[in-house]
């Protein structure tokens, strides 16, 4: 790693370097924002430590340059303690993270190395994740690998899997993994039953012989012989009409298809793949979806969780749709800033997934740069204005109502947020710094400070 510190006050830059120098963090010194700038252009560096306050140039005006002209490159931002607004203000400028000073030369190494592995995760997204097949689940999030962990495990079986999860969260994609897991020869074969008219899926579905109705002047193979030797998917089963969903019934049971107009059963050998958005159970209790045929398509149930419920899979997302798309209209590979995945990671996404893909096409489609900044974001419904209440930022005007919270400091928010983090993880201090991105040493310092020591409380790790 090479850094860049700016301070003007050169004592603090060179302990700063002289920290870092054992860490295998190789640093070069800079003394005021017109210097950094020149650094900038000349150098190749992994990120910047800066301090706010500086003659000339001062590191507000320093992080502007670099998210609009300079270097994509994370920027972590030092502050004295009068200056905590300026530096909230810094991080919706696109900042990484901000230190108070005195800090806690271990916590400030820490930010700087999740900032770098951040970075090179983006880049390496956009470098390895353009070719990312559709039939590849992709995320890093514990409910992610479990997902895929038992889909490896249950494709090979032939068992029936009912997909469930809100629209938009990739129950498709999950199908197809299947599929793939599934080693079969023959085809996966996709229908989304709410897109045919009724009076036409039962033959979409099963086929029909030649004569079967009116306009049937030739023989035709539905669906589930289509699938043979592979995977029929049927989405949004819970919208199959309550008739059909007999003779689904009956091709489960018998592994036999009947054509419409024909007296006897097509032998059928595939997978059968289900999903829905719906819960079924109600369905059942509502008399809309037959029991009899919920319990033999859910003999393994994966649900997809929604993309508000493991944010930490966005930047993956997002790159490998902004490769995907950058090809596509064949420009030259665009890149993601840091400003705009903190963006994604803080938006609920109502629509999912889905909703990701469109946002980064329509941001790669209207931006003028190779590089995406929050500011390419803010139609997401509500844009800015959504992500900052959703932070508890979008407050009166009163600074300390705006950035902490009505009537509280930040010392008591950050108590707050300690006390909350050593609850959750039953007082072990270990996984609490781990969580909190601190090192266990500031942790036991915090703890003393805002005297959250308890008779609970044990010297675990």
């Amino acid at each position: 790693m090479r850094i860049l510190i700016v301070d003007d006050e050169a004592r603090m830059a060179e302990s700063i370097r002289d920290y870092f120098q054992p860490e295998g963090l190789e640093s070069d010194l800079a003394f005021n924002g017109l210097q950094a700038r020149r650094k900038l252009e000349e150098n190749a560096y992994d990120a910047l430590v800066s301090d706010l306050r500086m003659p000339g140039m001062d590191g507000m005006q320093l992080l502007r340059w670099v998210r609009e002209e300079g270097p994509d490159l994370p920027v972590i931002m030092i502050s004295a303690h009068g200056d905590i607004r300026d530096a909230v203000e810094a991080m919706r400028e696109g900042a990484y993270d901000y230190l108070v000073k005195p800090f806690d030369p271990d916590e400030l190494l820490l930010k700087v190395r999740k900032a770098v592995e951040n970075r090179r995760l983006r880049l390496s997204v956009a470098a390895g994740m353009a070719g990312k097949a559709k039939d590849e689940m992709i995320g890093e999030s514990l409910a992610i690998r479990e997902v895929d962990r038992i889909l490896a495990k249950a494709s090979p079986t032939g068992a029936t899997i009912l997909i469930t999860g809100e629209s938009g969260t990739g129950k498709e994609v999950a199908a197809r993994v299947s599929h793939r897991y599934s080693r079969r020869e023959g085809p996966f074969v996709p229908i989304n039953m709410g897109a045919f008219p009724e009076q036409l899926l039962e033959s979409e579905l099963f086929g029909y012989e030649k004569g079967a109705f009116t306009g049937a002047d030739n023989r035709k193979q539905g669906l589930f012989e289509s699938a043979q030797g592979g995977s029929l998917f049927l989405d949004e089963i819970a919208e199959l009409p309550l008739h059909l969903q007999v003779k689904l019934l009956r091709v489960i049971q018998e592994r036999k298809v009947q054509r419409l107009g024909s007296l006897k059963g097509t032998p059928v050998d595939l997978r059968l793949v289900t999903a829905t958005n719906r819960d079924l159970e109600k369905e059942v209790k509502a008399g809309r979806f037959r029991e009899d045929l919920y319990y033999r398509i859910n003999v393994i149930r994966i649900q997809i969780p929604p993309l508000r419920e493991r944010p930490e899979d966005i930047p993956l997302l997002a790159g490998a749709f902004l490769a995907r798309v950058s090809g596509t209209m064949g420009r030259k590979a665009m890149e993601l800033g840091d400003d705009a995945v903190r963006f994604l990671m803080r938006y609920d996404f109502p629509g999912n997934v889905r909703e990701l893909e469109n946002a980064i096409e329509r941001a790669c489609i209207l931006s003028d740069g190779d590089t995406l900044r929050a500011r390419d974001f803010e139609f997401l419904k509500g844009g800015k204005k959504a992500v900052q209440e959703r932070e508890g930022q979008h407050r009166p005007e009163s600074a300390k109502a705006e950035v902490y919270g009505i009537g509280e400091s930040l010392e008591e928010l950050e108590r707050k947020a300690i006390l909350a983090a050593l609850e959750r993880n039953a007082y072990h201090r270990e996984r609490t710094a781990e969580e909190l991105g601190i090192t266990r040493r500031t942790l036991l310092n915090k703890i003393k400070a805002y005297g959250l020591e308890t008779g609970s409380e044990t010297e675990q790790a």
